[in-house]
């Protein structure tokens, strides 16, 4: 139930809905007709606890009661474009959809999942990847991921753009048990029969007619806007409204005086009648915690459900091809290039591998959450998990090939290259590798999370790590004072200097001549880097960059989030 419902936005500072008021019992549809721009969908965002309060007016109450986090479990939002994993099956995306919204076993999670694809017509298609449904079945895909947790209101947004006629009957077929609001643009004659009520909204949000889809017709010819036949009472002579805007004014003017206490009336009348709308679930109980799950199932579904969706991406052949044919290209150009004869190209392969592995996890990591975020956006607001399980989740289900492409990688090329065969060496060269690789990482997710969109962030991803590699201890030894704080937030320059005092000590000497030794401390570049320094300190450094770079990712999604309220 709503009324006197106002919303206005900043940018552009214009008002989108403007005194809307409407009823959506439960057991019936209410179709939101309007041309594009009307707020159709800024409707459905308000009835969905989507809009800053701020800038919301009217009343909007569930059965009386106020928006909270019971009623957000219990209120599905279908957005027009489906948000959908496409490598999940069908069956696996309604399964994920019931263990974040339901404590439930996994065997009945399974059996809700086929129960509501056989309620849709999905039965056929369980086994199905998503991404290989046909338009119409995604929306059915997405309508079954927000019924299985048996919600009191169903708020779909341009249903019939993706839903043939049957399908869309399938769903209002249960209406029994759940209120259906849709915001249809232009729904055929079938589609209109199947409405209960109708909100029809003007340009500016402003309602032209609110009430029973059976008397929308009738209303539209006493006010002469539609073909009729003789008819007594005519408010006006069409030739008054002939001109779109004076239709607008003119139909805006009718609600007001023939309509606009019709909505109040019966929205009383349903307080007092009805109390159905925030009833239990058969599935669950009526709570007012914030989220229907623990932090740790939330955790674990979302971990599966990650790993199960980006194993094409993780293991692609593509991307293992990409890495290991960059580590035997390395071991051969690097080939038994011993420190004791080839002093300055240890040193180079040493800087090559900083580099490398300091820029190839950087940027795959910039897309994580700009190609994640209108799913994030969409599944915190309906309280489907807590940020905090989705950021951890998805740090673990990348973990595991963020670290086994280096390993392969420095076991390939470490020993092609002739680094020193030691096993202390080597294990603590990868582990230098590793800390670089996490913290890369990092730094990705940070840009991508600040800024959520790709080609910004590709762009300040390619101006840091060129930063990072001028002044990471290679190629300028020299660095003006006035930008010399660069090398000190390079994590280049602290992996560098850790590869470099893992495999060489200063007072060690190598071959710089015909028969000339030369001391290893000497060298500009290990001078410059200074190996009497502990690597202990260095490496905590490089953990403590670890730890930045992820905690302004986590803040920068918290901040994102948060404005959307």
């Amino acid at each position: 139930m709503f009324e006197e419902v106002g919303h206005s936005v900043i940018k552009p500072n214009r008002t989108v809905l403007q005194g809307v008021s409407g009823l959506a019992p439960p057991g019936e549809l209410l179709a939101v007709l309007g041309p594009s721009g009307s707020g159709k969908t800024t409707l459905l965002s308000a009835l969905a606890g989507r809009l800053p309060v701020r800038r919301t007016s009217g009343s909007i109450t569930y059965n009386g009661l106020p928006f909270s986090a019971a009623v957000a479990r219990s209120t599905a939002f279908l957005p027009q474009s489906d948000l959908l994993f496409p490598h999940l099956s069908v069956r696996e995306t309604l399964a994920y959809a019931a263990a974040l919204r339901l404590p439930l076993p996994s065997a009945d999670r399974r059996a809700l999942a086929d129960a509501v694809a056989a309620e849709l017509g999905l039965s056929h298609r369980l086994d199905a990847a998503v991404g290989a449904a046909s338009g119409g079945e995604r929306r059915r895909v997405s309508i079954g991921a927000e019924l299985v947790a048996g919600p009191a209101l169903l708020l779909l947004d341009e249903p019939t753009s993706g839903l043939d006629s049957t399908a869309a009957a399938r769903v209002v077929a249960h209406g029994d048990r759940w209120a259906v609001v849709a915001a249809v643009h232009q729904p055929s004659g079938r589609v209109f029969g199947m409405f209960d009520r109708v909100l029809v909204l003007a340009e500016g949000g402003r309602p032209i007619y609110s009430g029973r889809a059976s008397r929308a017709v009738e209303y539209s010819v006493r006010s002469g806007i539609a073909p009729h036949s003789k008819q007594e009472n005519r408010e006006e002579p069409s030739t008054h409204h002939e001109d779109p805007y004076s239709i607008k004014q003119f139909l805006v003017l009718s609600y007001k005086k023939n309509l606009d206490c019709i909505p109040k009336s019966e929205i009383y009348h349903h307080h007092l009648n009805h109390d159905r709308f925030l009833k239990c679930s058969l599935h669950h109980h009526c709570s007012e915690n914030k989220w229907s799950t623990s932090w740790w199932v939330q955790f674990t579904v979302l971990l599966e459900r990650g790993s199960k969706e980006r194993r094409h991406e993780s293991y692609s052949g593509l991307r293992i091809f990409q890495v290991m044919s960059v580590s035997v290209l390395s071991g051969l150009l690097w080939w038994h290039s011993d420190a004791y004869h080839h002093m300055h190209d240890e040193v180079g392969l040493l800087f090559f591998f900083a580099i490398f592995w300091g820029f190839f996890p950087l940027y795959n990591a910039i897309f994580t959450f700009p190609v994640e975020r209108a799913m994030l956006i969409e599944e915190h607001s309906s309280r489907m998990y807590h940020l905090s399980s989705y950021f951890f989740a998805r740090m673990a289900g990348d973990l595991p090939m963020e670290l086994i492409l280096p390993t392969a990688f420095m076991v390939i090329s470490y020993w092609m290259g002739g680094l020193k065969p030691s096993p202390r060496e080597f294990l603590l060269t990868l582990g230098v590798i590793l800390l670089n690789v996490l913290v890369s990482q990092g730094l990705g997710l940070a840009i991508g999370a600040i800024l959520m969109d790709v080609r910004q962030a590709s762009t300040l991803a390619s101006v840091t790590t060129l930063a990072f590699l001028l002044v990471g201890g290679c190629y300028v030894l020299h660095i003006p004072p006035l930008i010399v704080w660069l090398k000190y937030i390079s994590f280049c320059y602290y992996c560098y200097k850790l590869l470099l005092g893992v495999q060489f000590h200063e007072n060690e000497h190598y071959e710089c001549g015909a028969g000339e030794l030369c001391r290893v401390g000497d060298i500009p570049v290990i001078k410059h880097m200074g190996l009497h320094k502990k690597g202990l300190d260095v490496a905590a450094l490089l953990a403590a960059m670890l730890l930045v770079y992820r905690l302004a990712a986590y803040v920068a999604l918290r901040i994102r989030l948060h404005r959307r309220h």
